[in-house]
């Protein structure tokens, strides 16, 4: 194995787990926590839990467990060229969106809606209280009982009000501190992985067109390049050969622009590289592109009149749900009843559900013969 930057986390300098454990023999401290989470009852559910098309839309669009895949790739490529931790990437890349609901954001918005009155949902946040609470694997801990870094790299958003409430995990968002430079990767990666592969399944939807796309700056370079190489390429090769080349200019932009930040502000340590701006970032010129891919998106995919039914659709199961098993919660499976926050607890419940289950649930609630 290679060696480790001197501001790369490592198991020597990590801050440690909040249980105590055993030693990670013959593994990593974070070879250990990137296991725990593939074992994990969340990480399989990610397999039916949509990103922007439901799982009942067509078989080969992209899903949460496959976003999380191609995010770790990429992470782990920039990790290593950097010599940053790769099994910490691989952890919070595979961990970031367990705590995400069923229907994608759609899901999201619709619970964090119904919990208005009960603290909100936040994905972010559900995640963490995935590992560290809700997972029912050990007979020592409740979770996981990962690593603080790991933890840490899971929480990519939170407001001040939620950051008081977190702990050592939230003095990050209220002294305004960096994370790791491998959750600086993580986040970066996961926006590689979204827009590339939102315009891969758009195409293959038919709700987006190459013609669309002629306008988009980053698309419409590398399709030409593309043209320009392989005379009379078109369909799914063309598509292919030309998301490949978008993915591999920004992972190349990502190393080298974060190396010369790196070079410039020549971080001693772990402690230095958490200080002042993020040195994770892409150019100027490919941050932009990514806002323009971003807004093209938005406008053609995300605000389509098809893609809107289905979230119409995704939104009203999630809101139903949660009132009626808010309104009478002897509904709910025993280990969802609480004696406190029932609300939280509904909402456990609800953003665990993959979105079949929730289909199901709905239809057994509401449909008329079902039960």
């Amino acid at each position: 194995m290679f060696e480790l930057a001197p501001y790369a986390v490592s198991s020597a300098n990590s801050r440690g787990r909040r249980h105590q454990d055993g030693p990670a023999l013959h593994r990593s401290e974070f070879q250990r926590d990137r296991d725990r989470i593939v074992h994990s009852t969340a990480f399989r559910r990610l397999e039916y839990k949509t990103q922007v098309f439901v799982n009942h839309e067509g078989d080969l669009f992209r899903t949460r467990l496959t976003h999380s895949l191609e995010v770790a790739q990429i992470a782990r490529g920039v990790a290593r060229a950097l010599r940053l931790n790769e099994d910490l990437v691989e952890a919070i890349s595979l961990a970031h969106d367990l705590g995400h609901t069923p229907f994608g954001h759609a899901g999201q918005d619709a619970l964090n809606a119904c919990m208005r009155e009960h603290g909100g949902f936040e994905h972010n946040l559900q995640s963490l209280r995935i590992v560290d609470q809700l997972e029912e694997r050990y007979a020592a801990f409740d979770g996981l009982n990962l690593c603080f870094e790991t933890r840490e790299g899971v929480v990519k958003h939170c407001s001040l009000e939620n950051a008081r409430k977190l702990g050592d995990l939230g003095e990050r968002f209220l002294n305004r501190s960096q994370p790791s430079l491998e959750a600086q990767i993580c986040n970066l990666a996961d926006q590689i992985a979204y827009n590339n592969h939102d315009v891969d399944d758009g195409l293959r939807s038919g709700l987006i067109s190459l013609e669309q796309l002629q306008g988009v700056s980053l698309f419409a370079c590398h399709a030409a390049e593309v043209r320009k190489t392989y005379s009379g390429i078109d369909g799914r090769r063309l598509v292919h050969e030309t998301i490949r080349r978008m993915i591999n200019v920004l992972v190349c932009d990502l190393i080298e622009t974060t190396a010369g930040n790196i070079a410039r502000q020549k971080p001693k340590d772990l402690t230095d590289a958490r200080s002042g701006e993020a040195l994770v970032a892409f150019s100027h010129d490919l941050r932009d592109a990514q806002k323009e891919m971003k807004r093209f998106l938005h406008k053609h995919l995300y605000q389509h009149f098809q893609v809107l039914r289905m979230t119409s659709k995704a939104q009203r199961i999630v809101s139903d749900l949660f009132s009626a098993f808010v309104s009478d919660p002897r509904m709910l499976p025993p280990a969802y009843l609480a004696e406190g926050n029932q609300a939280r607890r509904v909402a456990d419940y609800i953003a665990g559900m993959t979105d079949r289950y929730a289909i199901k649930e709905h239809r057994r609630l509401f449909a008329v013969g079902e039960i």
